[in-house]
């Protein structure tokens, strides 16, 4: 709490008007690029959906289904009308204001409410429909919403792991500078960005799993919740440690050698000879007014990884056996679940805009100088 309202007063506070119009162009225009990119995924994603092999109405009926009832499933989901008409369908599905001819049907498919009607159509408001699965016939936005949570669970413990590790690694690092302490953080540092994800996590996974697992009480594989016979769904905490771990490695790396040369640049500034010369304790200079001058680009790359370990999990839920998004997402390639797979793709883009946009809006409340660029 301290350091926090140590960078408040210390001029990374809210130094502006929240009614600027400055600001408030920023946001818009920003929001609008958002949005832009959003759609352009959208089209894309549609697009790949027909490049992918199988039939989508046999997947859904399987194939000794007689050939009425893959014609009805095929005029539910608007294959059998020209390709502009079908993207049209999938992009009135995505909106969640969109118009519809209010019947029985429409209202049970898509659980909308309607708002006022546009002659022979009713203008309403519903969540996001993106179909079903072709495995489990479960709505996709749910089974994505459900899936989602573990994912952002496990980025925002690897990214809380890296951060604070890495503050304190890179602090420690350029207090020492050219020490043998020096050599081998940025030496750690340095293998723990060049190693990828996949063989850092199949790693962990075994020794400290599997071989160490029964002395340091880790599970090499396990997710947030489990199935117990006798006790029903159980939360497994220390399932979520190596996962965290791993997904944590690349971002502490990076912010460790950020924060170093933030602070080796920070200590020589002036300012920091004059709080020596007022008799200031070295901890007190270090933590109170050379770090906080010097996490600027610290914030920078926190809101960047963050957006980034949505899709790295990927990899390090498949090989933890982690049932987020990730996981579930390779599933679907394997088993050709195009709704799922489309679903997914969408999520962690619209996941990605968002958290940059924030992050965007963050460094223009930080700065003022940002909204000028």
């Amino acid at each position: 709490m301290k350091l926090i309202s140590n960078l408040l007063r210390k001029g990374y506070g809210l130094s502006y008007n929240l009614v600027n119009p400055v600001l408030w162009r920023y946001v818009v225009r920003h929001l609008a690029e958002g949005i832009l990119v959003v759609f352009g995924v959208v089209i894309v994603v549609f697009l790949l959906y027909y490049a992918l092999p199988g039939d989508p109405v046999s997947m859904i009926a399987g194939q000794r289904t007689d050939i009425m009832t893959k014609e009805a499933i095929k005029a539910e989901l608007g294959l059998d009308k020209p390709l502009p008409t079908q993207l049209y369908l999938y992009l009135r599905d995505l909106s969640p204001v969109s118009m519809h001819h209010d019947t029985p049907e429409e209202r049970k498919k898509y659980n909308y409410t309607p708002l006022f009607s546009v002659g022979e159509q009713v203008v309403v408001v519903k969540m996001p429909y993106m179909r079903r699965s072709f495995q489990t016939k479960r709505l996709v936005s749910e089974l994505i919403l459900d899936k989602l949570m573990l994912t952002l669970i496990l980025a925002l413990a690897a990214m809380a792991f890296a951060t604070v590790v890495g503050i304190f690694l890179g602090v420690w690092a350029a207090t020492r500078a050219n020490s043998w302490i020096d050599n081998v953080i940025i030496g750690g540092s340095v293998a723990g960005i060049s190693m990828p994800s996949f063989v850092s996590a199949s790693l962990i996974s075994l020794y400290l799993g599997y071989k160490l697992g029964p002395y340091i009480g880790l599970n090499g594989t396990g997710s947030l919740w489990v199935e117990t016979i006798y006790y029903g769904r159980q939360l497994q905490l220390q399932n979520l440690i190596l996962p965290a771990l791993t997904l944590g490695i690349r971002p502490l790396s990076i912010i460790v050698q950020l924060t170093r040369s933030s602070m080796l640049d920070a200590l020589s500034q002036d300012y920091i000879r004059t709080a020596y010369a007022k008799g200031l304790s070295r901890r007190r200079v270090i933590w109170r007014h050379a770090l906080p001058n010097a996490l600027n680009p610290v914030i920078t790359a926190v809101s960047n990884w963050l957006a980034s370990l949505m899709s790295g999990a990927f990899f390090v839920e498949l090989i933890f056996d982690w049932k987020g998004l990730g996981y579930e997402t390779i599933q679907a390639v394997r088993t050709l679940d195009l709704p799922v797979l489309m679903g997914a793709t969408i999520v962690i883009a619209a996941t990605f805009v968002v958290i940059n946009f924030l992050a965007d809006i963050l460094y223009a409340l930080i700065d003022p100088r940002v909204r000028l660029q």
